[in-house]
């Protein structure tokens, strides 16, 4: 029978990061993912923020990447602002290609990922747990997504309020003024949230997310259409066919309660470290899960008391983003933004948002 210091369920950007800090440190670490790779059907845009392209990702190749310098807003009535910040960028990525690159760096540093592997039960040992055929392991991280399987198993909170996204991918990226990221505001197509265009790397990223709360996934697509010809004025795609299309469930209720038990631990949209407002979470995903692993590595070497205890004090709290996320909910107007687009509080409000340092990845 295999024993691992740590099995991590999920190859996210949480779980990869935190495994790869886990195998820095020495310890034997098991990745489960039901996947086949770590960039098959994704869910997320991967659109990074300054402060994870610079200080928690440094190393990826640069075709992975495309820069982004500031943001154009689109009232309802499609006048535009635009906001920019000095030395302020985001990062559009290959998403998947930066998920392999993850994956083939943990790998380097001794992780062990069994693809197409899904995490199904586990039994308490006096240290630790048995997995079944997988073995045996001293702790078990839950990075397995906003519906969290390990979550369920131990009694863990999970999440409850949700935005539901869908993006197209278009080939190519000429597309007059896609060097920005440009942001659409519609109550009716995007409720809760909002429309997005942006240049990607070789592609240009289309998409929406609706807030949801359970169901009602199947709308998004209509709802899609509905964005593509609102948008057409601007940028056409209609009679283009896209060369992709991602979609899924985005938690943005806060941090789940309770997100840890002995020797287990939540990280990632499994823990909701996503951004009430933003619905950014992988600049968390990546910050809390490198710093899990190293938290779990003194645990096990004796060196400290309850990692997720340690964890879960540093979670971001959210309270403000959760406030605001009531108040967009409860009064988001079309008319009302037709009104303030331009005006002194829209602009330094939505710069706040977009460009302050608590913000986080999309």
């Amino acid at each position: 029978m295999n024993d691992y210091d740590v099995v991590i369920v999920g190859a996210s950007f949480a779980g990869l990061a935190c495994a790869t800090a886990l195998a820095n440190s020495g310890r034997r670490v098991l990745v489960l993912e039901r996947k086949a790779d770590a960039g098959e059907k994704l869910h997320t845009t991967g659109l990074l923020v300054k402060e994870a392209a610079e200080g928690l990702l440094e190393g990826v190749p640069a075709p992975l990447t495309r820069r982004i310098e500031g943001v154009r807003l689109h009232a309802p009535n499609l006048r535009h602002i635009d906001l920019d910040a000095p030395g302020y960028y985001f990062l559009a990525t290959d998403t998947a290609g930066l998920l392999r690159w993850m994956a083939d760096r943990a790998v380097e540093a001794g992780v062990e990922i069994q693809w197409r592997s899904a995490f199904e039960h586990a039994g308490r040992l006096e240290k630790g747990f048995t997995l079944g055929r997988i073995g045996r392991a001293r702790y078990l991280v839950g990075a397995d997504g906003p519906t969290s399987r390990v979550a369920r198993a131990f009694g863990l909170g999970v999440n409850r309020e949700f935005l539901f996204g869908i993006e197209h991918e278009y080939a190519g990226t000429n597309a007059p003024g896609i060097d920005r990221l440009h942001c659409f505001i519609d109550r009716r197509i995007a409720p809760g949230y909002l429309g997005w265009v942006f240049g990607g790397v070789g592609a240009v990223q289309v998409g929406i997310a609706r807030r949801e709360r359970g169901g009602a996934a199947r709308e998004a697509k209509a709802a899609m259409g509905l964005f593509l010809e609102k948008i057409a004025p601007v940028f056409d795609f209609r009679s283009t066919a896209p060369a992709s299309v991602r979609a899924g469930w985005i938690p943005c209720g806060g941090v789940v309660r309770p997100v840890h038990a002995d020797r287990v631990l939540l990280i990632g949209d499994a823990a909701g470290t996503v951004s009430p407002l933003t619905a950014g979470g992988i600049h968390t995903a990546l910050r809390y899960g490198a710093a899990a692993g190293v938290a779990i590595d003194a645990f096990l070497a004796g060196r400290t008391g309850n990692p997720g205890a340690l964890i879960a004090a540093g979670y971001p709290r959210f309270r403000g983003k959760r406030l605001l996320r009531r108040a967009f909910d409860a009064f988001q107007h079309d008319g009302l933004a037709n009104l303030l687009l331009g005006t002194r509080v829209l602009r330094d409000a939505a710069s706040r948002i977009y460009f302050h340092r608590g913000s986080r990845g999309m």
